[in-house]
Formats: structure tokens, C-alpha cells, sequence
């Protein structure tokens, strides 16, 4: 059983710093167990940042066939346990919606959270493009390697013509009851062309690790690894610009 404070000491050697504004990517398998449970984890990570640092998650929507809403509807269970802890937290806040909603916890969260536009989620002016603005970090907990949420944002950077584009349909919680909207946004499910061979988001990750990126350490039992977000977003659509 790992403590609070191992797991605290264990983020600090890897490099997260007081301060730090950080989106998580965790497992909590990989990591093994906490005493606390994904709350103890949490509170090692906001020990890690402390006070003056910022904490943020993509949390998605469950899909339960219920009206979203930002506030109540509960995280995809696809993007962990962890999610879900950080959404409840008190004083987290959270995106209104349906397809990119975020989490953030911390003096930073309204700024992350501000100015997401409805179309194209995660690309400019969204979550993610804060959290390179605030020079932030994205801290991998033992994470499948095709998860980096961060490779998204890229694909809209990267010049590439003909990405594929997809408009969804969601039911939301409006001021006078539901709602059925579109969503347009680049395909962020199937990927943005045809024929791309295998999983991009793992290829970049490796290729980013091995031209040296990230600070890498073991958080419990996870291999874990520390990036700079502006960084790798810049070398994910590079990548894509060259590889796709």
C-alpha cells in the first residue's frame, strides 16, 4: 500500500513541481494501491502542485442515454476511475460540453475552462490549447500509450489538407428543457484520414520519447512520464505533417 506521501515524493522526483498546471493521464492498475484509493492519489497530486498549482482531466460523458448535463452527468468510464474523483472534487470545475467536457481544480481552472468553443473541441482556443498557453505539463501515470488527449489538438495544427470531419448529434440540458444539437469537429474517434496505418498517438508518443522529450520515473508500481505540452503538441503535428 502506497502513501500519500510516497506517491507525493514519487511526483516530485519525476519533476512535477509546486506550481506545476498539469494534465493527468493515470491508470490507476498501473499504479497499484494507494491508501485513499483514487482520493489518496488525488491528494498526493495536489500535494505535488500544491496551492498555487492546477490540476485537469478530459472527462467526456457517460453515455447512459440520459440528457447531458455539465454539472451532474457522470465521466465517460472509458477515461478512468480518476476522472470521475477529480469532477466530484470540491471546487472542480468543469466545461459545458457534451463531447470535449474537461475538469479542472486549482487557481487555473476557469482560465483552462473559459473559452472552449462548441465546434472543434479540442483545437484552438479549447482546454487543451490553454494548458500550452499557461505552459503546461502532461503527466502520464502508467497511461496506454494511445491516450495522450493532447495529440488532438495537433491534428488541427498540423497543415495537412483533407482531414476528415464528422458532425454529431447530442441531446443537452437547455433553460427550457432538451435540446438536440450538432457538433462538427475533426474526427477525433476514427482518426482524421483513411489508410493511416496503425494507432498515430502511440507512434508519436514513442517517437517523442526517444528524441529525448520527458522526464521519466515510476509513480508507485507505473512507469510514468512527464512532457511539456507546447512542446509535444508542436512535435505531434510535425510528426503528422510528415507521417500522415
Amino acid at each position: 500500500m502506497f502513501s500519500r506521501a510516497k506517491i507525493t515524493d514519487d511526483l516530485g522526483k519525476i519533476g512535477v513541481a509546486k506550481g506545476d498546471v498539469l494534465m493527468l493521464h493515470a491508470s490507476l492498475k498501473a499504479i497499484g494501491p494507494v491508501a485513499g484509493r483514487a482520493d489518496g492519489l488525488l491528494d498526493a497530486l495536489q500535494d505535488a502542485v500544491g496551492r498555487n498549482g492546477t490540476l485537469m482531466m478530459v472527462l467526456g460523458a457517460a453515455n447512459n442515454g440520459a440528457v447531458f448535463d455539465a454539472l451532474t452527468t457522470p465521466a465517460d468510464p472509458d477515461v478512468g476511475t480518476l476522472a470521475e474523483i477529480l469532477r466530484t472534487r470540491a471546487g472542480a470545475k468543469v466545461s459545458n460540453h457534451p463531447e470535449g467536457r474537461f475538469a479542472a481544480l486549482g487557481p487555473h481552472a476557469k482560465t483552462l475552462l473559459a473559452s472552449q468553443p462548441w465546434d472543434d473541441y479540442f483545437g484552438p482556443n479549447s482546454p487543451l490549447d490553454a494548458l500550452t498557453k499557461l505552459s503546461g505539463k502532461v503527466l502520464r501515470l502508467g497511461a496506454d500509450p494511445d491516450t495522450t488527449t493532447l495529440t488532438h489538438l495537433a491534428e488541427y495544427l498540423t497543415p495537412l489538407a483533407g482531414k476528415r470531419r464528422v458532425t454529431r448529434q447530442v441531446l443537452v440540458q437547455g433553460p427550457h428543457g432538451p435540446e438536440q444539437k450538432s457538433v462538427n469537429s475533426l474526427d477525433d474517434e476514427e482518426g482524421i484520414f483513411d489508410n493511416q496505418g496503425e494507432d498515430y498517438f502511440a507512434s508519436i508518443l514513442k517517437a517523442f520519447s526517444a528524441d529525448g522529450h520527458g522526464q521519466t520515473g515510476t509513480i508507485g508500481h507505473a512507469r510514468s512520464r512527464l512532457l511539456n505540452a507546447r512542446s509535444f503538441t508542436t512535435f505531434a503535428a510535425g510528426w503528422m505533417t510528415n507521417h500522415l
